[in-house]
């Protein structure tokens, strides 16, 4: 019996990918995720996060990570269908990873109908969509960890050579950065989420 999990990091970022992240393993190796003390990525330090990035990696049997691009995301958003694009690239890491059952973490505020959607997407496997997923079923905090590093390392290598801070709109430094970017050069970088409404907010005020 071959399980899947799967999550999602940078929904609500204002710059930089959204990434899905996916593993597959035989049932009877969850436990070894739980011995190993993998959670929900949000309570885990970035340290020990990149610790077990690597565990997981040995312990599953499979994994796939997608990167979603801050143009796809500003073109669903104006489309209103962010949840869609969502669904989708979670229907290619199921199909990919082809497991018996898919636990994903759902985005809808209807679970239900999440899974359903991703279900048809996917030449109907069977999924079970949950909110708060990643902190009820290992197998989906173990992909969490794994698309909250891929993200995490995305965001460094552009701070490598701009201040911006995490990329979320709660961040100052991002905001800031966001600002002067504009307020120089009239446009926003590539990474950047331009449908955003704290963006379009920057824009409306600049």
């Amino acid at each position: 019996m071959q399980i899947c999990g799967i999550d999602d990091a940078g929904r609500g970022s204002m710059m930089g990918p959204l990434v899905i992240a996916g593993v597959s393993l035989d049932k009877r190796k969850l436990r070894k995720l739980s011995i190993l003390g993998v959670k929900d990525s949000k309570k885990l330090s970035p340290k020990l996060r990149e610790y077990l990035y690597k565990k997981i990696i040995e312990i599953v049997d499979e994994y796939y990570i997608a990167k979603i691009s801050p143009r796809s995301i500003d073109a669903s958003v104006k489309k209103h269908c962010l949840n869609d694009l969502e669904a989708k690239y979670m229907a290619k890491v199921v199909s990919k990873l082809n497991s018996d059952t898919s636990y994903v973490d759902s985005c809808d505020v209807n679970p239900r109908r999440f899974g359903k959607k991703i279900s048809k997407l996917s030449n109907n496997h069977k999924i079970k969509s949950y909110h708060h997923a990643d902190s009820r079923f290992v197998v989906v905090s173990a992909a969490s960890i794994l698309a909250k590093v891929t993200r995490d390392r995305t965001i460094a290598k552009l701070r490598k050579n701009h201040d911006l801070g995490s990329g979320y709109p709660s961040d100052s430094l991002s905001v800031k950065f966001v600002t002067k970017y504009y307020k120089k050069n009239h446009s926003m970088p590539s990474f950047v989420r331009k449908s955003w409404k704290p963006i379009l907010r920057i824009l409306d005020n600049n």
